[in-house]
């Protein structure tokens, strides 16, 4: 592709950057028109993944992209449901919360929707660089793509989510042999439906079980083993009480909490969001396993407070070594393949680490209104999503804030007389714990 220039540029079309779209639709269409979002993928999918066909968002739909903002928004999922004919029935099903297909398919609808605010698929941002004006100062960012076109823009919003978690346990394995949570799908469609294989699963969260089971499922003559360091399965904690903690209006009070509160409420709320499991999906597995001890023929296992402390392939054998925590003993599993269910690096993600670095920017802090701090020297600006957990609590990377933080940006971006106050972002909670 060509050179383009914008006046805005968001690399991502996720939730978050669909939310900051319509936003700019709806409050400020000039800058709209001037505004690109760029998607690496060739279709707007949303956790493609883990799109299993039977999943549910634990989120209810109407923290979509715009209600929480404008109730009367035609970019809601409800317009969405009665767009595409589907609004009866889902009233019928009787939740609050819809199958990710169906979220999905909403982003998508969204997409096509937008009017002013252009989206080019199938472009993979892979390099930010500072542009200078005559006397050195940075007022442009250019981004590289992967098609080999460039963009031009005074202001970068980049909502592509944190790199997936990889453990240096597993560096010895071929690439072939571990799957993440985030290739699940495309990857576990490569292996034989009638292959007698043998899977472990790491983690003990939402994904890994979903991945446990939809193998266990998939693979009717698979043995599947999970993994964890935890004692055992939990459930989500998700008390009304706790659930008020997701409110757009809680982002103010973690932003202003001393740095001892904010963390003891990231390790409290670490269970409705990253350590626990559905309810559905608790007894589909002790469901299972209790009847395939019934009947004998268990073909899925679970091995608690355990973590793999080492890998090899050994005789085109996938050998992990087990560290039992609660007797120091080393213990050897023999698989075919493993799934990683262990989350995404907690580290700034790539793109805007290397964009920082150019700028000689070492630290990350962002405003309230989840601008990125830079030098003096730089005038061109940056907005983070989805990744600014530490200052503005759990709920940055879920969808439960992103209508009111689409406005909160949109209003920042117009107006530079927001007070504002920077907030160090830490790279990593020393307290959070590891994913499981």
């Amino acid at each position: 592709m060509d050179h383009q220039d914008v006046e805005l540029l968001a690399i991502g079309a996720g939730p978050a950057n669909l939310a900051l779209a319509v936003a700019l639709e709806e409050l400020e269409p000039d800058l709209a028109a001037r505004t690109l979002v760029a998607e690496q993928h060739d279709d707007i999918v949303w956790q493609r993944g883990m799109l299993l066909p039977w999943s549910r968002s634990q989120v209810s739909f109407l923290k979509d992209l715009v209600t929480l903002r404008n109730p009367t928004s035609p970019y809601s999922f409800v317009n969405y449901l009665h767009s595409t004919g589907r609004l009866d029935e889902f009233i019928n099903l009787g939740t609050f919360t819809p199958y990710r297909l169906e979220i999905s398919g909403y982003l998508a609808w969204v997409a096509r929707s937008l009017t002013k605010v252009r989206l080019q698929n199938g472009r993979r941002a892979v390099s930010v660089e500072p542009q200078r004006d005559e006397s050195g100062a940075v007022d442009r960012w250019l981004v590289r793509f992967a098609d080999g076109g460039t963009v031009s823009c005074a202001t970068l919003v980049i909502g592509v989510g944190r790199d997936p978690h990889l453990p240096t346990e597993f560096a010895a394995l071929p690439r072939e042999r571990v799957v993440h949570s985030t290739e699940f799908l495309h990857r576990v469609g490569e292996l034989d439906p009638q292959g007698e294989h043998r899977i472990v699963v790491v983690g003990g969260a939402q994904s890994a079980a979903e991945m446990l089971w939809s193998a266990h499922e998939t693979f009717p003559r698979s043995k599947v083993t999970m993994v964890m360091r935890s004692i055992g399965l939990n459930g989500y904690e998700s008390s009304k009480f706790t659930n008020e903690l997701f409110y757009p209006s809680f982002v103010d009070k973690f932003n202003e909490a001393q740095p001892e509160a904010r963390s003891q409420l990231l390790r409290e709320m670490h269970r409705t969001n990253y350590a626990g499991l559905s309810p559905a999906m608790l007894d589909n597995l002790y469901n299972t396993m209790y009847l395939e001890k019934l009947t004998g023929a268990q073909r899925l296992s679970m091995i608690t407070m355990a973590e793999v402390v080492d890998s090899a392939l050994v005789d085109d054998e996938v050998v992990l070594t087990l560290l039992d925590r609660r007797t120091g003993e080393r213990s050897e599993l023999r698989c075919d393949r493993v799934m990683l269910g262990t989350g995404f690096d907690k580290r700034m993600p790539t793109l805007v680490r290397a964009m920082a670095a150019e700028v000689g920017q070492e630290t990350f802090a962002v405003t309230r209104n989840y601008r990125l701090e830079l030098p003096e020297s730089v005038s061109a600006r940056v907005y983070l999503q989805g990744v600014n957990e530490a200052t503005h609590g759990i709920a940055d990377s879920l969808i439960s804030v992103l209508a009111i933080r689409a406005a909160e940006i949109v209003g920042d971006l117009v107006d530079n007389t927001v007070p504002v106050v920077a907030q160090r972002v830490t790279e990593l909670f020393a307290e959070a714990p590891q994913p499981a």
